[in-house]
């Protein structure tokens, strides 16, 4: 099970990666094994030496009885304190946040990868935009061109 953030690579420039547990209930770790989460909105807060993750949507579990649950409630994150000091500490310098790339299951687990990034401008995602179009116009140029 892996679920990957899509507008990470293009809306970010990825510094340096982290991997993280995360404290979450019964019901929401089944719905994650199913890959019953988004976390293309979602970004990591850092708050009295803990680090929680906000606006990741888990859906709710179709067979748990959960009367009031909450999608896109915080959840706290489990890192080593040197990691937290070291991500405070870089985050503290202007344009950088922290961002989930993917999560994924380890055993019994959930994990997520988070990924402290720098904001691209506009300018910067229009030229990635570009090369892409540009690389697969050419992958299809040449599939097209080795069938003849």
């Amino acid at each position: 099970m892996k679920v990957i953030n899509r507008k990470l690579l293009r809306d970010y420039e990825v510094l340096e990666t982290v991997e993280a547990g995360a404290v979450l209930s019964g019901p929401e770790t089944k719905s994650a094994f199913l890959k019953q989460i988004n976390i293309d909105d979602a970004h990591v807060r850092l708050t009295d030496g803990e680090a929680f993750l906000v606006n990741a949507e888990i859906q709710k579990y179709k067979f748990a009885k959960q009367d009031e649950y909450e999608p896109k409630r915080s959840r706290k994150l489990l890192l080593h304190k040197k990691e937290l000091l070291k991500l405070q500490v870089k985050t503290a310098s202007k344009g950088y946040t922290i961002v989930p790339s993917s999560c994924y299951s380890q055993g019994p687990y959930i994990k997520f990868e988070i990924a402290l990034v720098r904001g691209r401008r506009d300018l910067e995602k229009k030229k990635i935009q570009k090369k892409q179009v540009v690389i697969r116009d050419e992958k299809r140029e040449m599939k097209e061109f080795l069938k003849s």
